[in-house]
């Protein structure tokens, strides 16, 4: 069974950093580009970075500067750097799988999400 479980996520400052990781399992990670969604409450899911099987990444206009994603192919985790956070990135982070079919976000399917991880930003 596919498995995907974030970690990582806690209280930090405004101005502060933290790593989100993905431990995926259950398929063969290095040949599925991956994502990181986030959800703010109240509000549907939002697309924040992209990871491709050959190591293109993509971000959302928000993230662009502030946010890395990586990988470690070897490991099968999916990681997500985050510098600068601002309380308006207070919310919880989802690793995914890139599918032909399952929950669409942004134009883009996902045949898996993880539990998600909370990040909260706040003095």
């Amino acid at each position: 069974d596919v498995q995907l479980q974030a970690s990582g996520g806690g209280l930090v400052q405004p101005g502060g950093s933290l790593r989100l990781s993905c431990a995926a399992s259950g398929y063969a990670f290095k040949n599925f580009a991956m994502s990181w969604l986030r959800q703010t409450q109240g509000k549907g899911l939002e697309r924040v970075a992209d990871i491709m099987n050959d190591d293109k990444t993509a971000y959302v206009d928000s993230a662009k500067g502030r946010f890395t994603i990586s990988k470690d192919n070897g490991k099968s985790t999916l990681y997500l750097q985050m510098s600068d956070l601002q309380p308006e990135d207070t919310a919880v982070y989802y690793c995914a799988k890139r599918g032909f079919r399952g929950t669409v976000v942004d134009g883009r399917k996902y045949d898996y999400l993880g539990q998600g991880t909370l990040v909260t930003v706040s003095s």
